[in-house]
C-alpha cells in the first residue's frame, strides 16, 4: 500500500512562516547586540562599571516583570520597590537563620514576591489609573515600615547581612554574569510572553477593553497570572540586589528607586520589551556621569517623564521603530476575496435562531428598548434601521452582553445567553464590530486580527513563557489563520503595518477580519459602512452577504438603506424603542409608515 505524500503548507502557513521569520530576526537582532557587549564587560577589567552592570542587570529583572503589568497591562504600579524589599528580606533572613543557601533564599524570595504581588495586583480589577498607583505606594510604605520595626527578624535600622552566593558566582565577575544571565532568561521569558496570546490580551485590555470583553478574553484571571508572574520577578530581583549591597536596610529601599522602575518603563515605551531595557540602562547609568545631581533626581525624573509625554510619547520604542516610518501607498484600494471564506469556515451543523424575546430597558424615564423581540437566522442577513436614538446599537449592547435589560431574554435556540456578561459571547459565536473601530493602534494589523482568537489558546501562561511546542504550534496556526482572514477582507498586503496609519475605511474591514478568527454563528454589524465610498460600500455588502451565505447569521445595523435592501433577507425597523415595522426589503419600503418616519419621500 502506498503512502499519501505529504499534505503541502497553504499559501496562508508559508506567509505566515516567512513574516515569523522576518519578525524574529528583526526583533532578536537589538537583544543579540546588546548581549555582546554586556558579555564582553568583564574584559575591560573595571570592577567598578562590573559594580553598575550588575545593579543594572538585577533592576532589570523588576523591570521586566513590571514591564508586563505598566507597559502591557497599563497599569499605574509605582510601589514595586515594596517587592523588591522584601526579596531581600527573605533571602537575607532564609539565609542567615537556616543553612540552606543563598538560592534557596532566591527561591524563597520568588515564592514570597508571587504570593505578594498577586495581593498588591488584585485592587487593579476594582481600582483605576491613580487609587491603584496610591495601593501600590501604601504597600512599600508598609514593607518598609515592618522592616523597621521587626529588628527581631530584619534587624531594624540596624539592617541584616545579605546573602552570599555559592562560588563561582562569589566574586564580583562571577556574580555580574549569574545577574546577566538571568537577566536574559527574563528578557527572554517577556519577549515570548509579549509575542503571545497573553501579551496581545493585555494590550487589548489597556488600549480596547470593549473589543477585549467582547472577544471573550477574561480580564480577572490573566491580570492574576501577570501579577504573580512580575511579583515573583521583583522577588528574585530583592535577593539579588541585597547580595549586591552585601548589607541592607529600610533606607535602602527608596521612593525614587521605585519612581526608576516606574520611568524606564515609560522612557522605553509601552508596550515593548527593548525600550524599557534600555530604558532601565539609561537610568541606571546616567546618575554616574552626573554625581553632583543625585540631590535632584526626583525632580529630574519629574522633567524626563514631562520630556517624553510631549515629545516622544512612545518612548524609545518609536524612536527604533523604522518601519513605521515608512511611506504606505496613498492611492490603495480595499478588494476583499470572499472566495476564501470556504477556508474560514467549517459550520458542520446550522446552529440554531439567535432570539430576543420581551427586550426592555430603559434608563430613567427614557425606554431605549421597549418590548422587543426580535429573530436572527443563521445563513441570513437581518437588517436593523431606524432613526439615531431608536435603539439600535443598545439592541447589539443587550444580544452581546454590555447592556442588561429589565425584562426579556436573550437566547441561541434554547440556551440562554446571561445578561451582563459580555466575555461569554464570543465562546458561544457571537462576534460584533462596533460603531467607532476599537482598534489597538500601536498593534500591527496582523496582531490586531489576531487578538480575535485568543480563546482558541490551551497553552498555558508558563507554556507561552518558555516557547514550549504547544505554544508554538499554537501561534503558527494562529498567525496562518489571521493572514487568511486579512486575505478575505482584502488587507493582508498591511499586514506588519502599525493599525493607526490605516486609513478609516480600512479600520472598519480591519474590524470584521477580527471578529471572522472567531467563526462566528451571529456576526453584529455597528454601522460598518459609516465613511466608506460607494465602492467600499458595495464589496461589503458583497463580503456580508458572502458570510452569511456560510451559516453565519448577520444583524446588521446601518444607515446606508441601500445597501440594507440590497443585501438583507429581512428587514426590521424601529422607533422609540419599538418595532415599527418587520418584513421583507420590499415590504418595508413599500411601508408607509416607516416611509413617513425614517427614509422619507
Amino acid at each position: 500500500m502506498g503512502m499519501d505524500p505529504p499534505l503541502e503548507p497553504s499559501a496562508d502557513q508559508r506567509q505566515a512562516a516567512g513574516l515569523t521569520m522576518t519578525s524574529t530576526l528583526r526583533r532578536a537582532s537589538p537583544f543579540l547586540v546588546l548581549g555582546a557587549l554586556t558579555v564582553a564587560l568583564p574584559l575591560t577589567g573595571n570592577g567598578y562599571w562590573g559594580v553598575i552592570g550588575t545593579r543594572a542587570a538585577i533592576y532589570w529583572i523588576l523591570v521586566s516583570g513590571l514591564d508586563l503589568v505598566v507597559g502591557f497591562a497599563g497599569q499605574l504600579a509605582i510601589g514595586y520597590v515594596g517587592l523588591l524589599a522584601l526579596g531581600a528580606y527573605t533571602t537575607s533572613v532564609v539565609c542567615a537563620r537556616t543553612d540552606l543557601g543563598a538560592f534557596a533564599g532566591l527561591a524563597a524570595a520568588g515564592v514570597l514576591g508571587a504570593a505578594f504581588g498577586v495581593l498588591v495586583g488584585l485592587p487593579a480589577l476594582r481600582l483605576r489609573t491613580f487609587y491603584f498607583a496610591m495601593t501600590t505606594l501604601g504597600f512599600a510604605t508598609i514593607v518598609t515600615q515592618v522592616a523597621l520595626a521587626w529588628s527581631g527578624v530584619t534587624g531594624g535600622g540596624i539592617g541584616l547581612p545579605g546573602p552570599v552566593l555559592p562560588h563561582p558566582f562569589d566574586g564580583p565577575w562571577g556574580f555580574y554574569l549569574f545577574c546577566l544571565a538571568l537577566a536574559a532568561f527574563c528578557t527572554w521569558m517577556c519577549c515570548n510572553i509579549a509575542a503571545s496570546r497573553f501579551g496581545r490580551s493585555l494590550i487589548a485590555l489597556r488600549d480596547v477593553e470593549v473589543a477585549a470583553e467582547a472577544l471573550g478574553i477574561a480580564k480577572p484571571r490573566l491580570f492574576v497570572t501577570v501579577f504573580l508572574f512580575s511579583g515573583a520577578l521583583a522577588g528574585i530581583a530583592g535577593g539579588l540586589f541585597a547580595a549586591l549591597q552585601s548589607y541592607i536596610t529600610p533606607d535602602a529601599f527608596t521612593f525614587d528607586l521605585s519612581v526608576l522602575f516606574f520611568i524606564a518603563i515609560l522612557v522605553g515605551g509601552r508596550g515593548s520589551v527593548l525600550g524599557p531595557l534600555l530604558g532601565t540602562i539609561m537610568l541606571t547609568v546616567l546618575p554616574e556621569f552626573a554625581a553632583p545631581l543625585v540631590a535632584w533626581s526626583t525632580f529630574l525624573y519629574a522633567v524626563l517623564l514631562l520630556a517624553i509625554v510631549l515629545l516622544l510619547p512612545g518612548g524609545i520604542a518609536e524612536l527604533l521603530d523604522f518601519s513605521a516610518r515608512r511611506a504606505l501607498p496613498a492611492d490603495r484600494a480595499i478588494r476583499p476575496r470572499p472566495q476564501f471564506l470556504e477556508n474560514m469556515f467549517d459550520h458542520t451543523e446550522a446552529p440554531a435562531r439567535l432570539e430576543l424575546r420581551g427586550i426592555r430597558l430603559h434608563f430613567g424615564g427614557v425606554h431605549a428598548i421597549d418590548g422587543l423581540d426580535l429573530d436572527i437566522a443563521p445563513g441570513t442577513v437581518h437588517g436593523l434601521i431606524g432613526p439615531n436614538g431608536s435603539g439600535k446599537t443598545t439592541t447589539l449592547n443587550v444580544i452581546s452582553g454590555f447592556a442588561s435589560p429589565q425584562e426579556g431574554a436573550v437566547a441561541i435556540g434554547a440556551a440562554p445567553l446571561a445578561p451582563g456578561k459580555p466575555r461569554s459571547r464570543a465562546g458561544r459565536g457571537v462576534a460584533r464590530t462596533f460603531q467607532t473601530p476599537r482598534i489597538i493602534g500601536e498593534a500591527s494589523v496582523l496582531d490586531n486580527v489576531m487578538t480575535g482568537g485568543a480563546i482558541d489558546g490551551r497553552a498555558s501562561f508558563l507554556e507561552c513563557a518558555f516557547a514550549l511546542p504547544r505554544c508554538r504550534r499554537e501561534e503558527a496556526g494562529l498567525r496562518a489563520r489571521a493572514l487568511l482572514a486579512l486575505r478575505i477582507v482584502g488587507l493582508d498586503t498591511l499586514a506588519e503595518v502599525r493599525a493607526d496609519r490605516l486609513q478609516h475605511s480600512e479600520l472598519r474591514f480591519l474590524e470584521i477580519a477580527r471578529a471572522l478568527l472567531l467563526h462566528p454563528a451571529f456576526l453584529l454589524l455597528d454601522e460598518p459602512a459609516a465613511g466608506l465610498s460607494a465602492e467600499e460600500i458595495r464589496r461589503l455588502g458583497a463580503l456580508i452577504r458572502e458570510i452569511s451565505r456560510r451559516g453565519t447569521g448577520v444583524l446588521l445595523v446601518e444607515h446606508h438603506a441601500d445597501l440594507i435592501f440590497d443585501i438583507c433577507d429581512r428587514v426590521t425597523v424601529l422607533n422609540l424603542g419599538r418595532e415599527l415595522a418587520a418584513g421583507t426589503p420590499a415590504e418595508i419600503r413599500a411601508h408607509q409608515e416607516v416611509v413617513s418616519v425614517y427614509l422619507g419621500a
